[in-house]
């Protein structure tokens, strides 16, 4: 196979040896800048104590209050999971434990006034890491959005994505 500067072979496939991201392929970037994305908003959860799975868990709350087996339910975990999210926001004072009102034997997780306003500050800094970056580049929000969506629903026709919460908008 012929030598070309700045590639090279890998298991019989030509791979760019630089870091020349004009020849990555569409997936590749769609990879890159969701990892940066979630990096950015990772460094920003960590200053509050709060995972990205807990930020998940706070935009559901965002919803309304819900039983620990409807959050396990909607994010596809166990309860003992979501139990150990539950129980670091709780002690972080972002949610809250009460028992619902129309059946004492059930215990509801709700937003404190703390959770949601992380939430929302959350998603203006997740707005400002995107948006604010795509439009300087002339890059139209709403047809972007469109596009992923439509990504998004042909790769997850079941919709079990649904529950990533924090990158709904």
């Amino acid at each position: 196979m012929p030598r070309l500067p700045g590639w090279g072979y890998r298991d019989g496939w030509r791979v760019s040896t630089e870091n020349d991201r004009d020849e990555w392929v569409t997936g590749r970037l769609l990879v890159t800048a969701a990892r940066l994305v979630e990096h950015a908003w990772n460094a920003r959860l960590r200053a509050d104590g709060v995972s990205h799975a807990g930020l998940i868990v706070l935009s559901t709350l965002g919803r309304g209050p819900s039983s620990q087996r409807e959050l396990a339910a909607d994010q596809h975990v166990t309860e003992q999971t979501i139990g150990r999210t539950i129980a670091h926001l709780e002690a972080t004072g972002h949610v809250i434990r009460r028992s619902d009102p129309d059946d004492r034997r059930r215990r509801l997780v709700g937003l404190t006034e703390s959770g949601s306003g992380l939430l929302a500050e959350m998603f203006d800094t997740g707005e400002r890491l995107t948006d604010d970056i795509l439009r300087v580049e002339g890059v139209d929000v709403p047809r972007f959005r469109i596009a992923l969506m439509a990504l998004i629903s042909a790769l997850d026709p079941g919709g079990s994505a649904r529950g990533g919460g924090a990158a709904e908008r």
